[in-house]
């Protein structure tokens, strides 16, 4: 049987140094967990049980939830963060563990900008009308952004000032250092979903009239400004990610093609890996089902360099589906997101049925797949 694709191993290029090995294709994308009880954006024994599982499940590369870079970047007060020290110490068992699985540990360093402040998502919370953006009286803050926007359905934003935008720069580079301290291999920066960098990208959600805003160069300055700063910082021997939005699916939204060329930038500045999803300015007005981003994925992929590692994600379920993905070259890699949570072993069932070795535990050999 010709040896499957989803289970060949891959390297995610660094700028220098044999960069980034993962023995598969299968990436964990980042999912937020909503479960910090102290409100100090400190992880706890759920993120090494939720990574961890996920990493003896046989993932080649396990991404850390929406990580934030400042207390006031959290989507929500139950976030995690590494802003601090006491958050890196609290990481490193956690990246330990999953190296001691096999698997790649990485973190998505976030900012949610004006959709910072809020109860998360959460059912429990839901059901006890806990929703949209925290009360005062519930710990909430003041949130900032691109320019003030109704599109949210959240408490005001403040637009950011020249002197917030240099700080909140310097920010995600402190981050990136904490994040190295903490034994991460990989940072994906978040600039998808209408958080604080989509806020600055999308004309939707951009209405300034200084050098951050208005025209395209303008608009992704922000985004230009992180990167370099992230990249001055991470060790050049370490992957460097991305994760855009590559359509709003609103016109005159931020789209596919000004994707591509943004991902050709960042490729020059040194972003390797490209991790493609879509919206979170607005209302959904885009198409659901399955592989429904896939040729988002696609699209940046073909306009790179062969060695960047582009990954896609959305409604992506299936060990079959996955593979046909890659042996059709839309994508280099498969976010497995919600069909995870249902299945920490999701990686080593895929393998079994794709006719490849899997990674399952020793512990677990009477239960192998």
């Amino acid at each position: 049987m010709p040896q499957s694709k989803l289970f060949t191993p891959v390297t995610i290029p660094a700028r220098s140094g044999a960069g980034l090995a993962l023995r598969n294709r299968a990436v964990l994308p980042p999912m937020c967990q909503y479960s910090i009880d102290k409100q100090d954006g400190v992880p706890t024994s759920w993120q090494l049980v939720h990574l961890g599982s996920r990493a003896s499940g046989g993932f080649g590369l396990v991404i850390a939830e929406a990580t934030a870079v400042v207390p006031e970047g959290r989507i929500s007060n139950l976030d995690v963060g590494l802003w601090n020290d006491e958050q890196v110490q609290a990481w490193k068992p956690i990246t330990q563990f999953i190296h001691s699985q096999g698997a790649a540990a990485g973190v998505q360093l976030a900012h949610a900008g004006a959709k910072a402040s809020t109860y998360g998502w959460l059912k429990e919370l839901e059901e006890a009308g806990k929703t949209g953006s925290l009360s005062e009286a519930d710990g909430g803050w003041q949130t900032v952004t691109s320019s003030p926007s109704e599109l949210y359905g959240l408490n005001p934003a403040a637009e950011m000032s020249r002197e917030q935008i240099a700080e909140s720069v310097q920010s995600w580079a402190d981050a990136a250092r904490r994040a190295d301290e903490a034994g991460f291999d990989l940072i994906q920066i978040h600039g998808a979903h209408g958080y604080l960098i989509h806020q600055f990208l999308s004309p939707l959600s951009n209405q300034r009239t200084d050098e951050y805003g208005g025209s395209w160069e303008n608009r992704t300055r922000y985004v230009r400004e992180v990167v370099s700063a992230v990249a001055a910082v991470w060790p050049h021997d370490k992957a460097l990610g991305i994760r855009l939005s590559g359509e709003d699916w609103v016109e005159d939204g931020w789209d596919i093609e000004q994707t591509v060329r943004l991902a050709q930038e960042l490729y020059t500045l040194g972003v390797r890996a490209f991790d493609l999803s879509s919206a979170g300015i607005g209302p959904y007005h885009g198409p659901t089902g399955p592989g429904y981003q896939v040729p988002l994925a696609a699209a940046v992929k073909a306009a790179l360099p062969q060695d960047a590692f582009v990954t896609a994600v959305g409604v992506i379920t299936e060990p079959a589906q996955a593979e046909h993905i890659l042996v059709t070259h839309q994508a280099d890699g498969v976010s497995i997101g919600r069909a995870a949570l249902g299945d920490p072993q999701w990686a080593n069932r895929a393998a079994k049925a794709l006719g490849a070795p899997g990674a399952t535990p020793a512990q677990y050999w009477r239960g192998r797949w």
